[in-house]
């Protein structure tokens, strides 16, 4: 009768601790940036980045190499509708282009960039 009743409590966490997990999400995405692009003032050289949201807290990270690059605080915001794809949004031109936010494919949320209390890394 024990092994029965430690079995259920095993199960039971076993369900429990999986629920929790499924709740917080990292999204992550290969993105390839045309030109320099600044995250949160960090300037980003052009190239093939690894991209990563963390649901959880709020942190997009551009990673190269499995070295963060560049980090922000974001937050996401309900779209009318699921995206077709990945997207980026960035504001100002050539030297001044800031990424403003990224939609990842088949989601129903933007990841839009916040300015207060973010951090960044060292550039590469």
């Amino acid at each position: 009768m024990k092994s029965i009743v430690n079995r259920i409590v095993v199960a039971v966490m076993i369900g429990a601790l999986a629920s929790v997990a499924a709740f917080a999400k990292t999204h992550k995405q290969k993105v390839t940036f045309d030109n320099d692009i600044k995250v949160n003032g960090t300037l980003v050289k052009k190239g093939s980045y690894d991209l990563k949201f963390d649901d959880e807290t709020g942190q997009l990270s551009i990673v190269k190499n499995g070295k963060v690059v560049a980090q922000s605080m974001a937050k996401l915001e309900d779209r009318s509708k699921k995206a077709n794809g990945f997207q980026l949004r960035s504001t100002g031109s050539g030297d001044q282009t800031e990424l403003t936010g990224v939609t990842f494919g088949g989601s129903d949320k933007d990841v839009v960039i916040t300015t207060g209390g973010a951090t960044t890394t060292g550039n590469n």
